[in-house]
């Protein structure tokens, strides 16, 4: 909130967290992470980094990754973590050697904001303020403005050989991913009807990428699967191709679910349909009430949560819809078919506690000698644990009623027909009591080119002993057991996998992580682990600050 205290925020959210009054967990003394959301400066040009240990000399490439950088225009701070300006991440590596450079985007939102040194574009958790420059009347209308912003602060995603920024609004901007220079804004509205699409897309072996995104009608909202063909027509295409493969109508048009990503197998898009609920009233009045957008958001526990089977060949929702309990999912890890069934996913509960506590005075409250605040806030949330759903996918006027269909050996997971379009499904834990010790486990990654959509063992996440990731796991779904890479006061980022040449085994790879150090200034590194074993093969380390950034991707020049 601007103009307010750190002091009365602090007391706001000591008020908010009590008014909660769910604890799951009782941890102590979690350690100062503010500088992770602390603002810093570009690197445009390369920069050398100093390597311990080996890097291995068959990786050719770079890691891209992105997230926000700048929390700060004048006098003016954003008010949650999501809403900072995109910065990208460029780590080349070649014959075990590291160069880092980073950039700002120049999205619309981000010169804007420059010039007027203010928040002039409103974000996810913060409502930009009328112009004090324009007269009361100019004032008064720019309430009624909706204007989404171009800050694609989320992820690196590729269409038609080209790489973009995303976030989840109708922008994406695609960037040249050797200098990270911003090229072209692109907007999905001007090639199918939608106002946004996920930073998460999926794709085929041929590169025909999928993805999902609302659209807003006369008749309310739809969900809509995209797909995007892999051919290029000339230089400047972009998304020339792309259509919407199917709509679906939410459970109620005037309050669709959020959803952050979706899953595929083989056959099938799978969109999970969660309590997380868009009040879109309260998000088109916002700049009449002083509302940001995060404040029409809310979560429903009453709501159960539907799976959605999309076949991508033919475009029709499959007429079986598949129930479970009230969950929330950021990330699925990976969907397959299997003897009849597909199964996977990933569950998070409270998600709406998750939400606000990622507040920009949340993280900044221990300039205040409060030890246990960011445990207090740690305490509200539920951790994330992977779970599988086992869909049953041959339903029939002939199938029993009220019996369990999954017959997989060693499967806990059920699902039971309740009528002949409607099966309520259990989830079955991919996980030992053990894993809880680490937080659970977030930002999944797979042996994506090998592995996504086929049967999988092992999976690569971050371990969640504080509000970010503090730690990395791979985990092993058939024995339940896991590797952990953790050393003190460090916060890795989402792993990577990137597979060695000549692969014969699921996991014949590294792992690719930047460590972000808040307590030591300068001192972020990339990580590399050897993916068999889990252990620290190298480390570059990069002598600028690097803030906690969201998601990426390995781009070979191999």
């Amino acid at each position: 909130i601007f103009g307010t205290s750190r002091k009365s925020q602090f007391a706001v959210w000591i008020f908010t967290a009590a008014a909660r009054k769910t604890y799951f967990t009782k941890v102590h003394g979690l350690p100062n992470i503010s500088p992770l959301v602390s603002s810093v400066e570009e690197t445009p040009e390369p920069i050398p980094t100093t390597v311990k240990g080996t890097i291995p000399t068959w990786i050719h490439g770079s890691l891209l990754r992105n997230g926000p950088g700048k929390f700060k225009f004048g006098n003016q701070h954003y008010n949650h973590w999501f809403d900072g300006m995109a910065l990208m991440h460029r780590f080349q590596i070649e014959d075990g050697q590291v160069t880092y450079r980073s950039r700002f985007l120049r999205s619309d939102s981000y010169k804007q904001n420059s010039e007027r040194n203010r928040i002039i574009v409103s974000e996810f958790g913060t409502l930009a303020l009328p112009d004090p420059c324009k007269n009361f009347f100019q004032r008064f209308l720019s309430r009624f403005e909706i204007k989404p912003t171009d800050n694609a602060s989320v992820n690196f995603v590729k269409y038609k050989g080209d790489y973009y920024v995303s976030t989840e609004t109708n922008y994406i901007h695609r960037v040249d991913p050797d200098t990270l220079e911003s090229k072209q804004k692109v907007d999905w509205s001007k090639f199918i009807a939608v106002n946004g699409a996920t930073a998460h897309p999926h794709f085929d072996p041929d590169g025909t990428a999928y993805n999902m995104g609302n659209s807003y009608r006369n008749k309310g909202a739809f969900y809509n699967i995209i797909r995007v063909p892999p051919e290029r027509d000339g230089p400047e295409d972009n998304l020339e191709g792309a259509k919407i493969l199917c709509s679906i109508a939410p459970r109620d048009k005037s309050k669709p679910s959020y959803y952050h990503s979706f899953g595929m197998s083989e056959n099938y898009v799978v969109f999970i349909e969660q309590p997380i609920k868009m009040d879109l009233f309260k998000i088109v009045t916002g700049r009449l009430t002083g509302k940001s957008l995060n404040e029409g958001v809310y979560w429903d526990p009453n709501q159960e949560t539907t799976f959605h089977l999309i076949d991508k060949q033919t475009g029709k929702e499959m007429p079986v819809k598949y129930h479970a309990k009230a969950l929330s999912t950021f990330h699925q890890i990976n969907a397959f078919e299997q003897n009849g069934f597909l199964l996977d996913g990933q569950a998070i509960n409270n998600f709406l506690v998750h939400l606000h506590n990622f507040t920009y005075c949340n993280f900044q409250i221990l300039i205040f000698p409060v030890p246990l605040s960011f445990s207090q806030m740690y305490n509200t949330m539920s951790r994330p644990l992977p779970r599988r759903f086992v869909l049953p996918l041959n339903i029939s006027s002939e199938t029993p009623l009220e019996q369990n269909l999954n017959t997989r050996p060693d499967s806990t997971a059920t699902a039971v027909c309740r009528t002949k379009n409607q099966v309520f499904c259990t989830f079955e834990d991919l996980h030992g009591e053990d894993l809880k010790d680490y937080g659970g486990l977030e930002f999944p990654h797979i042996n994506y080119a090998r592995y996504n959509t086929k049967p999988y063992k092992y999976y690569y996440g971050c371990g969640f002993r504080h509000l970010v990731g503090d730690s990395l796991i791979k985990m092993d779904l058939e024995s339940k057991k896991f590797k952990v890479w953790r050393q003190p006061d460090l916060y890795p980022s989402e792993p990577v996998f990137i597979l060695s040449p000549n692969a014969e085994k699921e996991d014949d790879g590294v792992i690719l992580s930047v460590i972000i150090t808040p307590v030591k200034d300068k001192s972020t590194f990339l990580l590399v682990l050897d993916a068999k074993t889990f252990e620290e093969l190298g480390r570059a380390e990069v002598p600028v600050n690097i803030p906690y950034g969201f998601h990426g991707v390995f781009n070979s020049s191999a």
